[in-house]
């Protein structure tokens, strides 16, 4: 079967990885070494993840309680628990999902005098064009936070110049990943060291769970191959296990309940260092690689519905279809031998506020509900590719039944 993805990440990156969590070396140079890296000129703040720096930065904040946030319609789920968890309210805000982008009439349509604040993701890969938005956020005196955890393509992009704070995610399944981190890039210096104060108080995150976590994405790399994947797929099922359930559960950066506590951390001295190895190592030829299988595939399935087919700029982190029946033609591609998924990430739909039913976002939540995410990524096959367009393309059994009889 061909794995549904394969980790960014190297063996020697691995190898640094788990000889820091034996020797650890000086935690505080290392997060120096990262942040002066990323933001010579000191805006930067590296994290636990992108969970933890926007938790630090509402805390920074001090929003009055019962303001409003407006949030880009698809996000991760804990992005909104974290705006709750803080006495505030997520507002979401309907996207153009062929632009993959916040129209500011949808901007305008959600916002009141409670709104203090936007959290505008880029979704899949792509990036939104933000001009348009940052003018209404600067007009309006709101916070402008770049959720830009699924748009690293490099030092070419550290966030738009007029958004108030920009989140980077190097977590598990994320570009030039470190198993986890996040960096933040904070303009107001006094709110930046307001949330490093914070981020001081908390406790260092154990090199023992890293080190697990190293382990167990080298167990994933080793399996990310046609052959030990497959068997891997039929030892899941042979235990009675579904192995979409197995790989969403291995790879989820904070699985279970109890979330706040997860992500008041600092990150570890091996966490550290590694992410400033993949932050100086970084090598852009991958994501161009990726960008390319993308176009391959976009040619091979010409009459196939996607999000973002207008977007700006994509760099296809994931490769997102549209489909009438999602699961069915999961399941449909698994037998063809591609691990499809409906769970490559954690995005949801936001819910409007129950007073405010009149924004629900129903272009978002039409486009989620047919999504399912396709094994696109560099190194695949030409032929793969092919043949998958082709089974994407192929009709369902009960389709095929009825067009042999009308053929009969």
């Amino acid at each position: 079967m061909i794995p549904r993805g394969k980790p960014d990440i190297g063996w020697a990156d691995l190898a640094v990885a788990a000889a820091r969590c034996l020797w650890p070396g000086d935690r505080a140079a290392a997060q120096r070494r990262v942040e002066a890296a990323w933001s010579p000129q000191g805006e930067a703040l590296a994290c636990l993840s992108v969970r933890s720096a926007f938790d630090l930065l509402l805390h920074a904040l001090a929003l009055p309680a019962g303001s409003e946030i407006l949030v880009s319609a698809i996000t991760i789920r804990d992005m909104t628990r974290i705006i709750e968890h803080h006495g505030l309210v997520p507002v979401p805000v309907d996207l153009d999902m062929a632009t993959l982008s916040v129209p500011v009439a949808n901007l305008e349509r959600a916002w009141t005098p409670r709104t203090r604040a936007i959290l505008v993701a880029h979704l899949f890969g792509s990036r939104m064009p933000l001009d348009d938005v940052a003018r209404f956020a600067h007009e309006r005196g709101l916070v402008l936070i770049e959720d830009c955890a699924q748009a690293f393509t490099g030092p070419n992009y550290h966030g738009h110049p007029a958004s108030d704070a920009c989140l980077f995610s190097f977590g598990p399944i994320k570009t030039a990943t470190a198993l986890g981190g996040g960096i933040v890039t904070v303009r107001d210096g006094a709110i930046r060291e307001r949330m490093r104060s914070l981020q001081a108080g908390y406790p260092v995150q154990s090199r023992r769970r890293y080190l697990k976590r190293v382990l167990t994405f080298g167990m994933f790399k080793l399996l990310a191959t046609p052959v030990p994947y497959g068997a891997f797929t039929a030892a899941c099922h042979a235990l009675g296990r579904e192995h979409d359930a197995v790989i969403s559960g291995a790879l989820r950066g904070f699985p279970g309940a109890g979330l706040m506590p997860k992500i008041r951390q600092q990150p570890s001295a091996p966490l550290l260092a590694l992410l400033a190895r993949r932050v100086t190592r970084f090598d852009p030829r991958r994501v161009a690689r990726r960008a390319q299988a993308a176009r391959t595939a976009i040619a091979l399935m010409p009459g196939v519905d996607r999000p973002g087919t207008r977007a700006a700029e994509h760099s296809y982190w994931v490769f997102p279809i549209q489909a009438a029946d999602p699961d069915g033609l999961v399941r449909r591609l698994w037998r063809h031998g591609f691990d499809a998924t409906r769970g490559a990430s954690s995005m949801s739909v936001v819910d409007p506020p129950p007073d405010r039913p009149e924004l629900e976002p129903r272009e978002a939540r039409r486009v989620m509900d047919q999504v399912l995410y396709l094994p696109v990524y560099p190194g695949i096959a030409d032929h793969d590719l092919a043949r998958l367009a082709h089974a994407v393309a192929a009709p369902a059994p009960a389709e095929a039944t009825t067009v042999a009889r009308e053929t009969g």
